[in-house]
């Protein structure tokens, strides 16, 4: 019997990143490098971010979002899945860091608006 090993994980990650549109897998590439500049990048300038019922406005926000929830943690989606729904594209997959109950699935809801995340909503 044949089991998935880490790297066929990462493959399969890599697989659904690749699909994605760009501004998305500039994100999550950012993301994996734990790179705030760069995970800010493809977010429109007036952005929203709803972190699990929390608001967040603006590329401050963000920023600050980014360097204490995501960078002081190492916390990396690696996404699984993928799907358009309802004008948004919607992203699943486990986020694996230094925090308590680690890996957490997570499902990430992006909205586009011209070649820019315009809103993401992160759900448990």
């Amino acid at each position: 019997m044949q089991t998935d090993s880490p790297a066929d994980d990462r493959r399969d990650a890599e697989t659904v990143v690749k699909a994605l549109p760009k501004p998305i897998t500039d994100y999550i590439e950012a993301n994996a490098r734990l790179d705030v500049d760069a995970m800010l990048k493809p977010f429109a300038a007036d952005a929203v971010l709803f972190d699990i019922g929390r608001r967040l406005e603006g590329q401050a926000e963000l920023r600050t979002l980014f360097e204490q929830e995501v960078v002081a943690v190492k916390a990396i989606f690696t996404p699984d899945g993928a799907r358009q729904e309802k004008g948004q594209v919607v992203v699943e997959g486990p986020a694996h860091g230094d925090f308590k109950g680690s890996p957490i699935r997570f499902t990430y809801a992006f909205t586009l608006e011209n070649d820019a995340i315009k809103t993401l909503e992160i759900t448990l």
